[in-house]
């Protein structure tokens, strides 16, 4: 999986579960976030592929989800596409 606040490299083995406490060995966040979730999706309902997962108001901060299924898309590389994304948006309105 990938830090999504920083983008490193967390090496899991099979099988190996992401603690609710577990942060990123180099720059301390937390890694059980819905960022760092493979269900997480910002266009889906509750911006949660899993229909049975409660609500998470802060989604960059850890949380007690018993679905978080570690990524392995990197929610760095999305946050980094999705500012890109708004960068060029606020170009084209731009006078």
């Amino acid at each position: 999986m990938r830090c999504s606040a920083c983008n490193a490299e967390i090496p899991l083995a099979s099988g190996e579960r992401v603690g609710f406490r577990d942060s990123c060995p180099d720059c301390r966040a937390d890694l059980h976030t819905c960022h760092n979730c493979d269900f997480h999706d910002p266009s889906a309902y509750n911006e949660c592929r899993e229909s049975n997962a409660e609500r998470v108001s802060d989604r960059a901060r850890g949380n007690r989800c018993d679905y978080f299924t570690p990524s392995e898309r990197g929610g760095g590389r999305v946050a980094a596409e999705q500012q890109r994304a708004r960068n060029r948006l606020g170009d084209l309105f731009k006078k």
